[in-house]
């Protein structure tokens, strides 16, 4: 699908995470929109890090004209692969994101810092392998300052992760050539803080702060959608 809109400025991208889909952009996209960018949210299939880079590619290089990729979590890991090599891509904003160099294993960044309490917070895997986050702990872990009702609907709608997933790395990390933005959740369970802030050195991210849990792009859609049309106004010069 082929967002354009109606003036020369990128396109925005949104790529999720595990354990969701693309609505999870719901409270971003319509700031995004109300300033007139094209947005697309990429609904990834989960099945294989592979696939969901191909899914992600496929829709990046739909666009016509420049982009802004956009990854949360385990989709930051996804827009690193999938916008490499790009020279559409102008800018990469990862929101409490994995931002992995050249075959880092997901899995094994997220425990660089020790045990992280999302590990812990797994369900075992079903009989074809994929993960869910228990149900009970979706809150603490993923969304402390969502409102318990709407953790609720996100903890019961999450969509599953082949486990294989988390065992990815990319060849070629796009966040080398593209330049990078990174909003460290300073409360987050899943990511810890530490971990974000070493990827966004790592990688001379523009880099901003918030105290927010995992899911900031629900509890401060605004600041999200700031730092995106920060961004996206970088890119477009």
């Amino acid at each position: 699908m082929n967002i354009k809109d109606n003036r020369d400025t990128p396109v925005i991208v949104l790529v999720h995470g595990a354990f969701a889909d693309g609505s999870c952009w719901r409270h971003v996209i319509p700031l995004l929109e109300e300033d007139g960018y094209g947005v697309i949210a990429v609904q990834n299939p989960l099945t294989s890090f592979g696939d969901d880079v191909a899914t992600t590619k496929r829709v990046i290089d739909a666009q016509k004209g420049s982009v802004v990729a956009v990854g949360h979590s385990y989709g930051g890991a996804v827009i690193t692969a999938a916008a490499a090599g790009n020279a559409h891509v102008k800018a990469l904003v990862y929101v409490a994101a994995f931002a992995p160099d050249a075959r880092e294993k997901i899995g094994e960044l997220l425990d660089k810092y020790g045990p992280s309490a999302f590990s812990a917070a797994l369900a075992p895997p079903d009989a074809a392998g994929f993960l869910y986050i228990d149900r009970a702990k979706f809150h603490d872990v993923v969304a402390k300052d969502v409102s318990l009702a709407e953790a609720r609907v996100m903890a019961a709608t999450q969509k599953p992760i082949a486990g294989a997933a988390f065992g990815g790395s990319v060849d070629t990390p796009a966040w080398k050539t593209i330049p990078s933005w990174y909003l460290v959740a300073q409360e987050d369970q899943a990511i810890k803080p530490e971990l974000q802030r070493f990827m966004a050195k790592r990688m001379g991210a523009h880099t901003t702060e918030i105290k927010s849990s995992h899911v900031p792009f629900i509890s401060h859609p605004k600041e999200v959608a700031k730092l995106i049309k920060e961004a996206a106004s970088a890119a477009a010069k």
